[in-house]
């Protein structure tokens, strides 16, 4: 078949090198355009040596892209830069995956709450799909516009949703952890290397911005208003994320009766992995890898239970995730450039 042809805006970040990476090995994607405002006019390579010898597009600005010639987008871009430049393309028939916040909450109001900025295309917000890939199924084979959802919503909501109907909702609480690659590649006191090593800590207590995407999501697959209890934390390592959830069980409900439900729900996915009883997932295990793996265990409180995910921030969390949309939205098998074998160690 023809590929398709395939841009990247943003190629410079963390995010946009790991779409880069992935369109290279999937066999239906050719990469024709890579962005980057800073970059613009350097070989590839200058920006990513690691990326060197492999025929890849120079950058350029995204105004200078041939988007006739363009099937598909892959949005990289930082928050609120990605929702002017997706309107500003949203009118061609290209499928667009976005990779920012920009249109993951469907309420306007809850972004500029969260995000601090009014969102410029709430028009678009009602016809993007929220692609958590496992749930959206049905809406990614017409979809157009596709909001990857962000990294620890993906680790969160992938321990939590099938469990929804077995624990009280009220009190559900998420202590996330993740590695530095998440903050992005940008200069910052607080990520060069003697800020992040030896140490961990938590940060944006009590107001994450992943908290109202979190919320929002759960809200709408019970029906009623959820809060959650969500902290992340930075700990001193590349990749890699934990969602530790601490769940009440509902009366009569068993920390066994929990483990069928997922071993149900999940039997089937390529991607979302159950571990066996008594094995705790860990981060070094999915590395650079599409999956995500879940272990459920008892609590020493026998009314509660806890619940382990882990992924990789850059894969599952973010541009893994996003082939993985647009495999959906072309009616391709789900797997197509994502057969990746876990890095270790």
């Amino acid at each position: 078949m023809e590929k398709l042809k395939t841009a990247v805006l943003g190629a410079s970040g963390y995010t946009g090198a790991e779409a880069v990476r992935l369109i290279m090995g999937h066999p239906n994607l050719d990469l024709v355009a890579l962005t980057a405002h800073r970059h613009a006019g350097k070989a590839y390579a200058e920006v990513y040596p690691h990326l060197a010898h492999q025929g890849l597009p120079d950058l350029q600005n995204w105004q200078d892209v041939k988007w006739d010639e363009v099937d598909a987008v892959f949005a990289c871009l930082p928050h609120g830069a990605s929702e002017d430049t997706i309107a500003e393309i949203a009118q061609k028939s290209i499928k667009i995956i976005d990779l920012s916040a920009d249109f993951r909450l469907k309420d306007a109001q809850i972004y500029e709450k969260t995000y601090g900025r009014k969102h410029t295309s709430p028009e678009l917000l009602a016809g993007a799909v929220y692609g958590l890939t496992e749930y959206a199924r049905d809406n990614l084979k017409t979809a157009s516009l596709v909001a990857c959802p962000g990294c620890y919503p993906t680790a969160s909501l992938l321990a939590v949703l099938p469990a929804l109907k077995h624990i009280n909702t009220d009190n559900i609480i998420i202590d996330a952890k993740s590695g530095v690659s998440g903050a992005g590649r940008k200069e910052s006191t607080a990520l060069i290397y003697p800020e992040t090593a030896e140490g961990a800590h938590a940060y944006a207590v009590g107001n994450h911005r992943h908290g109202p995407e979190i919320d929002e999501k759960l809200s709408a697959a019970t029906g009623q208003n959820i809060t959650v209890s969500f902290t992340p934390h930075l700990i001193p390592m590349n990749r890699g994320m934990i969602a530790t959830v601490n769940v009440e069980l509902n009366d009569g409900v068993l920390v066994d009766d929990l483990r069928t439900v997922y071993e149900a729900r999940y039997k089937d996915e390529a991607f979302v992995h159950v571990e066996a009883e008594g094995i705790v997932p860990h981060t070094r295990h999915i590395r650079a890898s599409n999956q995500c793996r879940i272990g459920i265990f008892a609590d020493r409180n026998p009314s509660r239970a806890v619940i382990i995910s882990v992924i990789d921030n850059l894969t599952k969390g973010s541009s893994g995730q996003a082939v993985q949309n647009l495999n959906g939205m072309m009616g391709w098998d789900e797997t197509l450039g994502l057969n990746l074998v876990p890095v270790f160690p």
